[in-house]
This record gives structure tokens, C-alpha cells and sequence, in this order.
């Protein structure tokens, strides 16, 4: 008689966490991508002004101006051929003057020169030009986010407590020209080491969740401030608040990002260590 080895089997709670662990490792990678993308946020090599006088900007060739016309306003941009301007879209070459319309925090990627998009953007009233350029050294070095390991302890259980009504709240933004507004939909509330948390969220068209937010790894390990998303709340209001998931704004990479800061109560006097790190932070 030979003595038979006993089965083994898998706690259900590191079932649990080998497949949040699975999940987090496919959101780093497609995280890590998309910023790698052609002419992502790595790539934003400029943010530049346009004035009422037509006037040259840095990188690129043309004339670049606003006009207003009958209360609307325009980015104008003028041009020859042989200044080797593309319309991005369509691919034909800039010759002549042409126009473009936006509203605020709209943005139109424009036009091309080589490596170069020409993102034309609407902020604080104002129309400016970013460059996106691929061949910055930004992307082309780029080898990912430094993160924190993955903690399971950092992913929480929370309550959605929406407001009547979306408020606006008058915020800052990572250029100090640019003022910024957070549409306050309402309060994530979580409770850690005995204490109540409560962060203002702006909610998306689905019904996810954004936070942005300091808290007390800024400066250190991680960048001024990060934001997290979670998915549309359960019917009775709970929601999973991972901060494994915490990401940087694009000005966290790059000094043309107009990112917007958190609203002044969502400060966490907490050291949140999940989540991405600065962009030039070691492992």
C-alpha cells in the first residue's frame, strides 16, 4: 500500500489576488503603451500663444494668429507649399491662409511638419499651439512608469455619495496662465486606520469615477498630484477605489501639460504608496 498525496488547493483569497494581479499587469502594459503611442503626451515639445498679429512660432513654419469676426473667434494659420506644412487629416499641403474654430478645452491636432503635429487647443479663452513631436526624446527613451508594487492592502471598498447637482469649482492647473474648473459630481467616501476620507470626483459619461488628488508621497516618490478612475458605482452606492491604479497627469512627464490640480479639500494626509511614480524615480 502506498501512502497517496494529499491534494492541494488554492485559498480563495489568493484566487482572488493572483487575478487582481493579472488584471493590474495588463493595465500597466496597456498603460505603458498608450503613452508610447506616435504623438502622444511624451511627445509635447512646445505650447506656444497665438496673438492678433500673424506672427512665426517656434518649431515650425507659417504665420499664426487669432482673428474675431461677427463675436467669433479663430486660430488663423498662413502658409505657402514650400514651407512643407500638411493638413494632418487629409495629408494636403498648407498653402494659403485657413482658419479653425474650437471651443474650450477642445483641442484639433491640425496640421504636420515631419515628425511634428501641430495640436491647436482652446484654454482659459485663449488659443494655443502644442507640438507633438515623435522623435522626442521623451518617447523615444521611454521605458515605462516607474510603480510601486502592486499592494492589494490599497484597494478599498468605498461609497459614491453623490451631490443634488454637479457643481463647478474654480481650480488651478499645472501652467499657471491657465485657469482650470472641476465639475464636482459628488464625494468618494473610504475609511482607513480608523479615519474617514472623503474625495471630490468628476463622473464621466458611463458613470466612472475620476479622483485627482495629493497625498503624502508628493515630491518624494511620486509627482505633485495623481488621479485614479474606478468603474460606475454598484446600484447601492459602494465602489472599488484601487489606488494600485493611481496614474500621473501628462505635465508630470512633460512642462506643456495644462493639467488641472486637485480641488483644495482633496488632500490626503496619507503616504499613498501605489500607483505610478515620477516619471525619473528609480525602482
Amino acid at each position: 500500500m502506498t501512502d497517496a498525496t494529499p491534494a492541494t488547493s488554492t485559498a480563495p483569497s489568493e484566487t482572488h489576488d493572483a487575478q487582481q494581479l493579472a488584471r493590474w499587469h495588463r493595465f500597466r502594459d496597456n498603460r505603458n503603451n498608450a503613452l508610447a503611442e506616435e504623438h502622444g503626451w511624451l511627445t509635447l515639445t512646445s505650447f506656444q500663444w497665438l496673438e492678433p498679429t500673424p506672427s512665426p512660432v517656434e518649431l515650425v513654419p507659417g504665420l499664426w494668429s487669432t482673428s474675431e469676426s461677427v463675436g467669433l473667434e479663430t486660430a488663423v494659420l498662413t502658409a505657402r507649399a514650400d514651407e512643407g506644412l500638411v493638413f494632418d487629416e487629409e495629408g494636403d499641403p498648407v498653402d494659403g491662409t485657413f482658419s479653425a474654430h474650437l471651443t474650450e478645452d477642445e483641442s484639433l491636432n491640425w496640421v504636420r511638419y515631419g515628425s511634428i503635429v501641430v495640436e491647436l487647443a482652446m484654454r482659459g479663452g485663449r488659443y494655443a499651439i502644442r507640438t507633438r513631436d515623435s522623435q522626442s526624446p521623451t518617447r523615444t527613451e521611454f521605458r515605462g512608469v516607474p510603480v510601486f508594487d502592486y499592494a492589494p492592502e490599497w484597494v478599498i471598498e468605498a461609497q459614491w455619495e453623490p451631490y443634488p447637482a454637479p457643481h463647478k469649482v474654480p481650480i488651478s492647473t499645472a501652467n499657471p496662465l491657465v485657469e482650470g474648473t472641476h465639475l464636482s459630481a459628488g464625494e468618494v467616501v473610504f475609511h482607513r486606520h480608523g479615519h474617514e476620507y472623503r474625495l471630490q470626483a468628476e463622473q464621466g459619461k458611463l458613470g466612472d469615477l475620476t479622483i485627482t488628488f495629493h497625498d503624502e508621497t508628493n515630491g518624494s516618490t511620486t509627482d505633485d498630484w495623481r488621479k485614479v478612475t474606478t468603474a460606475r458605482p454598484r446600484p447601492d452606492g459602494t465602489v472599488t477605489l484601487d489606488f494600485n491604479r493611481a496614474i500621473n497627469y501628462p505635465s508630470a512627464f512633460t512642462p506643456y501639460g495644462t493639467c488641472p490640480m486637485p480641488v483644495r479639500d482633496n488632500s490626503l494626509d496619507l503616504a499613498i504608496e501605489a500607483g505610478e511614480k515620477m516619471p525619473d524615480a528609480g525602482e
